[in-house]
């Protein structure tokens, strides 16, 4: 507005000027839109590839394509530059489907327009099972369970989601406990989503008060390392759309993840003598 670059109704307004309904607010914006995006030399851990697609480990902490204020150290600047990408999403080649940041795990990406298209229609046709990996604040009561409660913004903090019948998407997750540790308040446990809505597994966890550990957005506790929330999506598993092979692949939790559960169970077995 001190450029004078916007106006309402064709006149120059005060910044305190107050929306009308009808007003016809015009804004002109010389810069260029075209960001290109860079290649970048960052370690990757591809687990399987072939001529039209590729799974990768994504590491905990990377975010997986560029977005505005954000267009480096991104899983596609590692791509570009080495691997042939589909060029469906323009910030977003050979991206299929996303994982949070601090998520880590397998995510596959497609390396040619076609199966970005057969690949997306898999997912939202279900054909596509994802697991997940996750430990969970508290010690959850029962082995099994399904979260059947829609998501949507929350409209007091844009940045989370939460769950609500306003604006909402269907949600639906499915959990079995692996595990317990009683000593530290902890649950291991192995999810997998009927749908995938945005942070879906860590709102859901949440709403039914049972937050992914070190979840600096959803967690009730502070977060006590630099790793991020401890949630792995450990395994995915697609019949290929091309040749029809059934892929499974599988990725073993990171180091830090593994470190932890080491540390509980230390304290179970020191609990027992």
């Amino acid at each position: 507005m001190k450029e004078k670059k916007i106006l309402v109704n064709e006149k120059e307004v005060n910044p305190s000027y107050r929306v009308k309904e009808g007003d016809v607010i015009t804004v002109s914006d010389n810069r260029n839109p075209e960001i290109h995006i860079e290649g970048e030399e960052i370690p990757l851990d591809i687990v399987y590839e072939d001529e039209d697609l590729l799974v990768v480990n994504k590491a905990s902490g990377m975010v997986v394509h560029p977005a505005p204020g954000n267009y480096s150290s991104t899983l596609v600047n590692a791509l570009i530059g080495r691997k042939k990408l589909s060029q469906k999403e323009k910030f977003r080649p050979g991206i299929v489907h996303r994982i949070d940041k601090d998520t880590s795990g397998l995510l596959v990406v497609a390396k040619n327009d076609e199966m970005h298209e057969q690949l997306s229609e898999a997912i939202k046709e279900k054909k596509v099972k994802r697991v997940y990996e996750a430990l969970v604040e508290g010690i959850i009561p029962h082995e099994t369970g399904t979260i059947d409660a829609p998501i949507g913004r929350d409209p007091d903090h844009r940045q989370r989601m939460k769950v609500t019948d306003q604006n909402s998407k269907n949600a639906i997750t499915h959990f079995r406990v692996l595990k317990r540790y009683k000593k530290s308040n902890m649950t291991l446990i192995e999810c997998y989503l009927d749908t995938g809505r945005t942070h879906q597994i860590r709102v859901h966890m949440n709403y039914i008060g049972y937050p992914i550990y070190n979840d600096p957005v959803y967690g009730r506790r502070k977060k006590t390392t630099d790793f991020g929330q401890y949630l792995h999506a450990k395994r995915i598993e697609f019949d290929h759309p091309r040749t029809k092979k059934h892929i499974l692949v599988e990725a073993d939790l990171p180091k830090e993840f593994q470190k932890t559960l080491e540390e509980f169970d230390r304290l179970e077995e020191e609990n027992k003598i």
